[in-house]
Parts: C-alpha cells; sequence; structure tokens
C-alpha cells in the first residue's frame, strides 16, 4: 500500500491497485516460472505501479533489459517480453526469439505490449517468422501513473511533438481513454472546461466514449466537480522559465526521473573521525522524492529563498526532540521516547539528505551565470527589448554555451514577442547554425512548427495585454510567506495556473477577450449524471477540479495549484494529471532531432 497515494482529497491508491489486480491477472495467465524482458523505458513508470517483491509472488524469477543478441540464460518456462509498440523494438524481439528457437529450448514466449497492441508491430513479428512463436499477445493499458497523493502522470514523452509537429493524435486518445478509466473509478465529472485544439479533441473523444457506453450508468458518486483540459501550447512560457521552487530546481539542475533524482555522492558520503576521504563513493546517491517524506512534502513547492530557513528551523525542532531523553526518568517515559526514536531518526536523515541537496543547488543559484540567465528571462517576462538582438545571448552563442539554454532564451523572447522580427529572427538562426553546426536546422524547423520560435507574422504583440490583464508579472513577489502564485517564478505567475484560478473565480467570461488571443478555441461540456448521485454538498466544502495538461507541465506549475489548493478562501481542491512531467530541457530535448549529439 502506498499510503502517500491517499492522504489527499482523492485517494489515488484506488487507481495504483487496479492497475497491479489486471497486472496479476495477466502474470497468472502465464503459468509456472517467469523471466521478464524489459524495454527499459518501462522500468520507471512500472516502478511506480508495482515493485519486484509483487512480480516474486507470481513466479518472476529473472528480469533483464531488451536488447538485440541472445537473452541471458535462465531456467524459466515463460518469457515475456514487456515492450512499448515500436517496430524497432520488435525486431530486436525477433532476434531474440530466434537465438532461443536455435538453442532448441522448450519455452513459451509471451508479449505484453504497453500501452496498447498494434497491429504493425504484429505485422512486423509476422514478416520476421516469429509471430506464431507467442502463446499470448496483450495490452496492458497503463495510462495514468499516479505520482503522489495529488498528481498523475502518463509519462508519455513525445506527446507534445505528436500532436504539434507530425499532427499525430495517438496521445489524446490515449488521454481520453485514461480519462474514462478514471471516471469508472472515481464517478462522471458532471462538468467539463477546456482550451486549445487538443483539449477540445480529447473532450470530444471523451464524450464519444460515454455515448458507446451509453447502456452502462456508472453509479459511483462523482469525486470530481470539474475537469479543465489544458493545451501546453496555451502557455509556451512557463516551462522555458527556469523555475524557483525546490523541487522545480532539483529538476532544473539534476533531472527527476519517474519520482527519482540522482546526485553527485561526494556530498553524501559518510566520514568517519578519524579518516581521510580517500575512499568517496562513485555511484551518484538516488534518492525517492514524494510526499511519503515529511520534510519533503513541506519544502518541495516553497520559493528555494525559503528553503534554508524551513530547513534550520526543522533542525532546532529534530534536536530538541533528541534532548527530551534527558528528561526521560520513569520507565513509562523512556518506552515512549524509544518508541519515536526510529521516527526522529529517519528525521534526522532525511535533514540531513535535504540540507546537502539544498547546498548542491544554492551553489548554482549564488553563482553569476545563473544570475544573468535569469535577469535576461525576467526582463523577456516584463517585454524589456524584446524585439531587438539580446547581448547576453549573442555572448552567450560565442562562448558557445549548451546549445538548450540559448535555444530556450530565444524561444522565450519569441514567445514575450509574439514572434521575433524577421531580420533578429533570421540573425538569430544564422548565429546557432554556424557556431552549433547546420545539423540544427531540423531542431529550429521543429521549434517554429511548434510555435515556439518564428518569425511574426502580424504587427500586434498580445503578450503585453495578456500580461497586465492576468497579472502575470507581480512586482515584489513574498518568496517567504507567498500571497500569490508568482512566488514559484519569483514575479511571474504562470498564464496556464492563472487561467485555472479564474475559472474557479470569477470564471472565464470575466476574459473573453484575453482567452480569444491565446490559441484554440474554449469550450465548456456538460456530463449528465444519473438520477440520486448529485452531491450534495455540505457548508464549506470543497471543490474539487481536475487539471490535465496536455503536452506536459513542470514542477513549478504544480507547485502553483498546490499553493492555490491549500488558500483559506479559494474553496478548491486541484488534483494534476498530465501527459509528461517536463521542464525546458526536457521539453525542447523532446522536440530536437538527434538530441544526443547535445550535452545538456
Amino acid at each position: 500500500m502506498a499510503a502517500h497515494l491517499s492522504y489527499g482529497r482523492v485517494n489515488l491508491n484506488i487507481l495504483r491497485e487496479a492497475a497491479r489486480k489486471e497486472l496479476r491477472e495477466f502474470l497468472d495467465k502465464c503459468a509456472g516460472s517467469k523471466a521478464i524482458v524489459w524495454d527499459e523505458y518501462l522500468t520507471g513508470p512500472f516502478g511506480l505501479i508495482a515493485q519486484y517483491s509483487l512480480l516474486k509472488e507470481h513466479e518472476v524469477e529473472k528480469m533483464f533489459t531488451l536488447k538485440s543478441g541472445r537473452l541471458p540464460s535462465a531456467d524459466v518456462k515463460n518469457i515475456i517480453f514487456f515492450v512499448r509498440p515500436r517496430l524497432e523494438l520488435m525486431d530486436i524481439i525477433a532476434e531474440n526469439v530466434f537465438s532461443e528457437d536455435k538453442m532448441h529450448s522448450a519455452r513459451d514466449f509471451h508479449i505484453l505490449f504497453v500501452p496498447r497492441r498494434s497491429m504493425l508491430c504484429e505485422q512486423r513479428l509476422k514478416e520476421q517468422g516469429v509471430l506464431a512463436s507467442f502463446i499470448n499477445i496483450d495490452e496492458y493499458i497503463l495510462d495514468l501513473i499516479p505520482y503522489d497523493g495529488d498528481l498523475l502522470s502518463m509519462e508519455y514523452e513525445s506527446a507534445f511533438r505528436e500532436c504539434y509537429l507530425e499532427n499525430d493524435q495517438t496521445s489524446l486518445y490515449h488521454t481520453a481513454k485514461g480519462l474514462m478509466t478514471l471516471q469508472a473509478l472515481y464517478g462522471t465529472i458532471p462538468q467539463i472546461y477546456g482550451k486549445g485544439e487538443c483539449a477540445r479533441h480529447v473532450a470530444n473523444m471523451m464524450l464519444r466514449m460515454k455515448r458507446e457506453f451509453a447502456g452502462i450508468q456508472n453509479q459511483i458518486l462523482p469525486v470530481f466537480d470539474t475537469l479543465l483540459l489544458l493545451d501546453r501550447n496555451v502557455d509556451l512560457l512557463t516551462p522555458l522559465a527556469t523555475q524557483l521552487t525546490y523541487e522545480g530546481l532539483i529538476d532544473e539542475i539534476y533531472g527527476i526521473t519517474n519520482g527519482y533524482v540522482k546526485l553527485p555522492p561526494e556530498k553524501f558520503a559518510q566520514k568517519k573521525q578519524g579518516e581521510g576521504s580517500k575512499d568517496l563513493p562513485t555511484e551518484p546517491k538516488k534518492l525517492q522524492l514524494n510526499s511519503a517524506e515529511e520534510l519533503y512534502a513541506e519544502i518541495r513547492d516553497k520559493n528555494f529563498n525559503a528553503v534554508g530557513a524551513a530547513l534550520s528551523k526543522k533542525a532546532k525542532i529534530i534536536s530538541a526532540a533528541f534532548e527530551e531523553r534527558h528528561n526521560a526518568k520513569t520507565v513509562g517515559e523512556i518506552k515512549q521516547f524509544v518508541s519515536q526514536l526510529p521516527h526522529m531518526q529517519a528525521a534526522r536523515s532525511s535533514l540531513a539528505n535535504h540540507t546537502s541537496i539544498a547546498e548542491l543547488i544554492k551553489d548554482i543559484t549564488t553563482s553569476e551565470a545563473f544570475f544573468d540567465n535569469l535577469t535576461v528571462e525576467q526582463e523577456f517576462m516584463t517585454g524589456v527589448d524584446t524585439d531587438k538582438v539580446n547581448t547576453y545571448i549573442e555572448d552567450c552563442i560565442a562562448q558557445k554555451d549548451p546549445l538548450i539554454k540559448i535555444l530556450r532564451l530565444v524561444c522565450m523572447q519569441s514567445v514575450c514577442n509574439n514572434g521575433l522580427k524577421q531580420k533578429v529572427f533570421d540573425y538569430y538562426k544564422r548565429e546557432i547554425l554556424q557556431t552549433y553546426g547546420y545539423e540544427h536546422m531540423l531542431t529550429l524547423n521543429n521549434l517554429e512548427k511548434g510555435g515556439l520560435l518564428k518569425p511574426q507574422s502580424s504587427s500586434r504583440n498580445n503578450y503585453p495585454t495578456i500580461r497586465k490583464t492576468l497579472k502575470l508579472w507581480m512586482e515584489d513577489a513574498n518568496e517567504q510567506n507567498p500571497n500569490d502564485i508568482s512566488y514559484v517564478y519569483s514575479g511571474y505567475a504562470p498564464l496556464s495556473i492563472r487561467l485555472t484560478q479564474v475559472l474557479a473565480r470569477p470564471g472565464w467570461r470575466s476574459i473573453e477577450e484575453v482567452l480569444k488571443m491565446l490559441p484554440g478555441p474554449h469550450f465548456e461540456e456538460r456530463q449528465q449524471l444519473p438520477a440520486g448521485l448529485h452531491k450534495k454538498r455540505q457548508q464549506g466544502e470543497n471543490r474539487t477540479t481536475l487539471v490535465f495538461f496536455l503536452g506536459g507541465v513542470s514542477y513549478a506549475e504544480i507547485a502553483a495549484l498546490r499553493f492555490l489548493s491549500q488558500m483559506e478562501d479559494s474553496g478548491m481542491e486541484y488534483i494534476i494529471a498530465t501527459t509528461k512531467l517536463l521542464n525546458g530541457t526536457t521539453w525542447i530535448k523532446s522536440l530536437m532531432d538527434r538530441p544526443e549529439s547535445q550535452t545538456p
């Protein structure tokens, strides 16, 4: 049982348990001992659903990573391939199966496609002459994976690229299916709002799927009051900006993957008295980050400038708790102290870890390079000199700074200026290609297609109007005791979250003009509830909204939504769902061609 998934307004353990049950059922179909061959990309998401202990209970004895050539030897009856439906993976599987057949081992092969079966893949296996070797060909629908008590992600890396570059709506179909699964477990969501082309498609698919199941009435009392579907391209600016929350900075600097972060080990080495530091560990320190850890839940969404004070306050509380042992006189008091000891020791080790992480981050955030970069970002956000070539960007290109850093800044300038003047656009393009190589022509083309970096088409720049109307820039944002969502970027309030905030109160009708300036339609739909399932709201009871980001969401946006949930007078609690958790670097990387030749 993952306790941190059930602490919130919505018990997301129900979703995790449903996914585990399906996995067990599939494993039991393959009677006897088993080895699983994993598509490496799936191991992270699956780790959030089922630990190795669950697989072991169902006779899984070995686990291998899918790679070409022969399979490692294993004395098992069944070999199960867990793979995404990708053609290149089918060729590797065919190679594996052939090498097993040559060995004349009497084994049963099975294949489990995640999240959907694919005719094309089965056709490829047939062409390779191995389709008949498989006893079970099945699909495991892993759409929405619970990451935390208020966070779901599909971890669909290429969703933005597919929707905006390749005109491929597969991810939108998976989203609609995921939302149907969610409604089957948590009741029909009565109100749907949306903004953007993709949001419109998802809503249409959902309503069509609901009509197809018209005979089956969902008799569960609705947990969610509202669903808000938001296209990532409605707000291209937010992910490009450097996140300034604790969790956001960990992601920006080290990258959080499936709830884990890998950190430089030397900061975490346990130095013993009298020993030199000769044997420093070389393996990165891997830490799990979620709200199951009390301290992390407390500091993750704070602006980084407020984290130091929170950590030192916690240190005082912990050392005071340890001092209590001197006051324990009676057997009863000593017993009570001993019973609290494991919790206190866990809190002390958690504090040590987060103090080390905060020191690592502080080394970077206090550097001149970080400050200069942030200054330029904030100038763009406030509309300073967005229409001419920026000297800082010129200098960064001349120093051959990492290409992704350059692209993030240039895209940011373009978005804040509603496109760059043609001569500025051509200048940046020429400088980037001459410095970093002409193979990046494709990447620049992709960014243009995705709307992130483009020449100005109309002379009107709507960004200042949008900024003023939605109060996207707040001078003197309070970082220590915030009173507005703009604290997550030290002044900039994420556009996506402002739209969510206005929808709750006073409603989108008050900002019709601004909504028209943003890409894609905005709409509202209602889903009929069966009689007797209308919620009787208690006095002072909060409403629950599921906000679904199509194309990805950043940790800073999640922090801003959590802030809104905790506001005394908001009357609204937010659960967040997304196709992918991202930051500016991973997002731009997903739009690059040949990103592997790029160091981040």
